[in-house]
């Protein structure tokens, strides 16, 4: 059997899975950019989780480079970027309310909002579909 380099991750999904969100950083930045209005460097340095800067900018790098999110420049602040999730990344959502709702069930100190925790779990279908649909109509 020969030993894969982490370079050569493609062909099983979670293997694939596992090479572009190996970590929490990617999920936390998603999560921010999917449920918390997060759009700038500073929105994602400041949520609380305690990323250094460096983290920060190398998971952003990982994350453009595989075509989840993008950059464009900021029209009100020249030297700021917009970031925001990409067609790929979109597809994503479903994804990250099933393991929201996974979490909800098993997580005794879980900080799902109850709201959205019912919402979800009536019709998760019809959540993914709004927020992508939300998220599509804030692209810079």
């Amino acid at each position: 059997m020969t030993k894969r380099s982490s370079a050569d991750w493609h062909g099983c999904p979670i293997r694939y899975g596992a090479s572009i969100f190996g970590d929490n950083w990617c999920l936390l930045i998603l999560r921010d950019l999917m449920f918390k209005g997060a759009k700038h460097y500073a929105d994602f340095l400041n949520a609380g989780e305690g990323i250094s800067t460096n983290i920060l900018a190398a998971r952003l790098t990982t994350l453009e480079s595989e075509g989840i999110i993008e950059k464009h420049a900021d029209p009100e602040h020249g030297k700021r970027f917009i970031y925001g999730l990409t067609d790929k990344g979109l597809e994503l959502v479903p994804a990250m309310l099933e393991i929201i709702l996974w979490a909800n069930k098993w997580d005794e100190n879980t900080e799902v909002p109850l709201d959205f925790a019912e919402e979800l779990q009536r019709n998760r279908t019809a959540m993914a579909k709004r927020i992508v649909r939300d998220l599509k109509q804030s692209r810079p």
